[in-house]
């Protein structure tokens, strides 16, 4: 069985209004997608129960408190043992300054985007944190000019 869940031109609708406001009443969600709201909130709670709703958050703005340095991280390890490699994925996603680590197909291994306040934070977290783990081989540093688009 696939585990596709097949959305049609109002699930689309409705996940598109989510998105720009996960906050919505299901009355005015209703509204905008041209429903009254007990099938709104049918079709909202088979997107939930389906898993194509995974979830719903607050967006904080990092500057506000105190991580307005958001830098782009590439690593390379050069652990090939399981032991090894999950011991690094499950130390480096604890970390309280890494808001985004993806293990990677080719190089870099890993891509970690952080968010610290200042320059000197991050030199902290890289020096006291990052290098000195098992099996790094070497962190490539990428800053953030300004951020374009962000988000799903």
């Amino acid at each position: 069985m696939s585990n596709e869940y097949r959305l049609d031109a109002l699930d689309r609708d409705i996940l598109f209004h989510l998105r720009q406001d996960g906050r919505l009443t299901n009355v005015e969600l209703a509204r905008r997608v041209g429903l009254t709201p007990p099938p709104c909130l049918r079709r909202v709670k088979r997107l939930e129960d389906a898993g194509v709703i995974a979830g719903y958050r607050a967006i904080i703005d990092p500057a506000v408190i105190g991580r307005g340095l958001e830098v782009l991280i590439d690593v390379e390890i050069s652990a090939t043992d399981l032991k090894t490699v999950e011991s690094f994925e499950a130390t480096v996603a604890a970390y309280d300054e890494v808001i985004e680590f993806r293990r990677m197909f080719g190089r870099p291994d890993y891509f970690v985007r952080v968010a610290v306040a200042d320059a000197a934070a991050y030199e902290q977290f890289v020096s006291g944190k990052l290098i000195g783990l098992p099996g790094v081989l070497r962190t490539e540093s990428h800053l953030t000019m300004k951020s374009i688009k962000t988000g799903s």
